[in-house]
């Protein structure tokens, strides 16, 4: 599992929850003054994943008002940027004389050099969102063009945002996969998502490292894969096509990894099929018909290609799984 610090109000007397809270903030941004109709018994979750030099912060809280003023700006600058992405709830933002009210999965960006105010809320119920924190020395996009981008919204539901979105909710969502060793390596990917997601939207592409619009291109085709498992159709030549690239290119881009293009995506709808195969409730779905699921239209293909794999066909595989004591 990757380095994490959990912070729970509940754990805590009621008359000490808010200050609590406001430390932590403080302590994962930037010094910031709170304030919330709630303070009096603070209800708030916040977990800390370490990426390296970055850090995600999913969180549920009760509605909360921060502010980051000129006052503090001079009493404490980690020159970072914050990137907030409301997922149940909305921001509503003040800077600069100007207000705006977010929504969920509209990404807003954040300097910590610059005054703003946000209230994060969602009516009764608890806010959710995920906050990521980046020294604005590891972005590949220069001060003055990252000073457009603050305190706007860029959507998070289609394009390169969805695409960022998708990839911290699941990395929030689950952690046990990863050790901490792979931390600085996930923040790399993330810095690389983030990086072509500004440079998009300024229509700024051409100021980024090559390898940064390499790496954001190679997780691309990545997601790609992973939402088009079970059309048949997916193969080096369509995937090249879907992002307007040669196919010898493609080739290229996999070539440090350690198998082929094709390898890959049958080893993923492998596992796929691997998993339906081992659930319960799938127990009545016929065989070929979870091969289809994962882009197998030929039974007998996927029966060698699964016995290759598992060294058992699927049919023994699945008696193991739902039946290991027989």
């Amino acid at each position: 599992m990757l380095c994490e610090a959990v912070f729970r109000t509940e754990d805590l007397p009621g008359a000490d929850r808010f200050d609590f809270w406001r430390e932590r903030i403080g302590r994962t941004h930037a010094p910031l003054d709170l304030h919330s109709e709630h303070a009096a018994d603070y209800r708030g979750h916040q977990r800390v994943l370490n990426l390296g030099a970055v850090h995600m912060w999913p969180a549920t809280h009760q509605s909360l008002t921060f502010r980051r003023t000129p006052r503090l700006i001079r009493q404490s600058d980690p020159e970072s940027f914050h990137i907030g992405i409301p997922l149940n709830g909305n921001n509503r933002v003040a800077f600069d004389d100007q207000r705006a009210l977010y929504g969920a999965y509209d990404i807003q960006l954040f300097d910590s050099s610059r005054a703003f105010e946000v209230t994060c809320s969602n009516g009764a119920d608890l806010f959710q969102g995920i906050g990521i924190e980046v020294p604005k020395a590891i972005l590949h996009l220069p001060q003055h063009t990252m000073d457009r981008l603050f305190a706007q919204a860029i959507c998070g539901k289609d394009g390169m945002g969805a695409l960022l979105v998708q990839f911290v909710t699941r990395l929030a969502a689950d952690t046990s996969c990863y050790q901490p060793c792979d931390g600085p390596r996930l923040g790399t990917v993330l810095v690389d998502l983030l990086s072509a997601l500004f440079a998009h939207t300024l229509d700024a592409d051409r100021v980024l490292p090559p390898e940064t619009r390499t790496r954001a291109l190679v997780h691309r085709i990545r997601d790609h894969v992973q939402r088009n498992l079970h059309d048949p159709q997916l193969t080096p030549t369509s995937i090249a096509a879907a992002h307007h690239i040669s196919t010898s290119y493609l080739h290229r881009l996999f070539r440090d990894e350690d198998e082929t293009v094709a390898a890959w995506v049958r080893r993923q709808r492998l596992e796929r099929a691997c998993r339906d195969l081992a659930d319960p409730a799938m127990c009545a779905t016929p065989i070929h018909a979870i091969a289809a699921r994962w882009g197998f239209t030929r039974a007998a293909d996927f029966t060698r290609a699964f016995r290759g794999a598992y060294g058992v066909p699927p049919k023994d595989f699945r008696r193991q799984a739902l039946h290991p004591r027989s």
